[in-house]
């Protein structure tokens, strides 16, 4: 325990020192600034490959599902409103460069956590950006089918009602089960970001301390902020007018943020811990 309390202290004063702040601030207007475009993609591949485009807005609900009401709920209705009024050809320009902008979110994380983990990236810029578009395209293909899923599961649980009522309680479990999908998602993408992003090479079980640490502390500061909200969003209509549904987002993705690149350095702390508990031993 003390040697974890060590470390924890240890990520915090690197988190100080590797600007940690900072580079939150850009992942946080990075995100903002991605994921319109990122669910505009959405709707051109759900329109292309599932002949729907009102899929991205079932997507959109599951992926705000883990934030506080009172910051997805404007986020929601925003997001429905620009994919309801875009243009759903797959192949447009428009659509290409939604791709684009919706890596240049990828390419933040990996900043991030290349400052958390010590690492110069030596790759091409190239291949990184390529690396990121294949990410951004795989990763909506995958929201999309599991969006459909998701989608399809209330019917299919209605039609097996008909052959066992007795099913009928189980109703109620879909929103556990909407939050669960979720989490697993978010701890999907948070073992590819530590994984892969960024430079050098790490095992798996020395990413996943950080990505614990991470959801957990995701979970008490969407608990927290939702409080805060609660009680005092009245603050931020009266500072920012029309703008507050878009700084409320932004301060919630900034502490998100904050908190992702708090995980690497965390994992960092513990590696460069287990170094010199090893290199004590040899001597």
């Amino acid at each position: 325990m003390r040697r974890v309390a060590t470390a924890v202290r240890d990520a915090f004063w690197h988190f100080l020192a590797d600007d940690g702040w900072a580079i939150a601030s850009h992942i946080a207007l990075s995100a903002l600034m991605a994921m319109f475009p990122f669910f505009i993609v959405l709707t051109a591949l759900a329109s292309f490959f599932f002949g729907s485009a009102d899929l991205a807005d079932e997507v959109a609900r599951l992926m705000l599902t883990t934030w506080p009401e009172e910051v997805s709920q404007p986020i929601a209705r925003e997001i429905h409103n620009v994919l309801t009024q875009t243009h759903t050809g797959a192949l447009t320009l428009g659509a290409v460069l939604s791709v684009y902008f919706s890596s240049s979110g990828v390419e933040s994380l990996r900043i991030g956590l290349n400052r958390a983990y010590g690492e110069v990236e030596t790759r091409h810029w190239i291949l990184l950006r390529t690396e990121s578009i294949g990410y951004v395209l795989v990763g909506a293909f995958a929201l999309l089918v599991l969006g459909f899923l998701v989608v399809l599961g209330p019917l299919l649980f209605r039609m097996a009602l008909r052959y066992a009522p007795w099913l009928a309680p189980l109703e109620g479990t879909f929103t556990v089960f909407r939050f669960a999908i979720t989490s697993v998602v978010l701890i999907i993408a948070l073992f590819v970001a530590h994984k892969w992003l960024p430079a050098g090479q790490r095992r798996s079980i020395q990413i996943l301390p950080g990505i614990i640490a991470t959801l957990l502390l995701w979970l008490a500061a969407g608990v927290a902020f939702g409080r805060y909200l609660a009680e005092f969003s009245f603050a931020y209509v009266n500072t920012y007018a029309g703008l507050a549904s878009a700084m409320i987002a932004l301060v919630f993705l900034y502490w998100t943020a904050s908190i992702f690149v708090y995980g690497g350095e965390l994992n960092s702390a513990l590696m460069r811990s287990r170094a010199r508990k090893v290199t004590a031993s040899e001597r």
